[in-house]
């Protein structure tokens, strides 16, 4: 399986929501999840499941419901953290000035050999180091 998309946590995230005013949204990440050639990162994971479960959160999900999910995410190929990622980042960093967080998921992408990373947070149509945002909610 090759990997075309990488996801953002906040496409995870809208395909949870329950917000009425995010309905498009929630469906445009639900229609990017069927799909079969996309790659997360354990950092997207985490910040999935951090951001799910906040207590705070108006529909937050149980411990239980958001460890399935990620659990059933695992399908896709994952970047895992390593070194060399971070080193990666911070290279991404000092050049393009993203956060460091940014600039890690652009190296996670880089990393799985995504020619798309899927994210509302970034600058769309923008392409970094041979990898092209695309913010799917636009």
């Amino acid at each position: 399986m090759s990997a075309v998309r990488f996801l953002d946590t906040n496409v995870l995230l809208y395909s949870i929501s329950t917000d009425p005013g995010e309905s498009t949204k929630r469906e445009r990440a639900i229609a990017l999840l069927e799909h079969d050639d996309c790659a997360l990162s354990v950092q997207v994971l985490q910040e999935f499941y951090v951001q799910a479960t906040r207590a705070t959160r108006a529909d937050a999900l149980s411990h239980e419901i958001a460890v399935g999910l990620v659990k059933t995410w695992t399908r896709f190929p994952v970047q895992e953290t390593t070194l060399a990622l971070i080193e990666d980042a911070f290279e991404i960093r000092a050049v393009h000035r993203f956060s460091y967080w940014d600039s890690a998921i652009i190296a996670a992408a880089r990393g799985l050999g995504c020619e798309e990373l899927c994210s509302e947070d970034l600058a769309h149509g923008r392409t970094i180091d041979g990898v092209r945002i695309i913010n799917p909610f636009r």
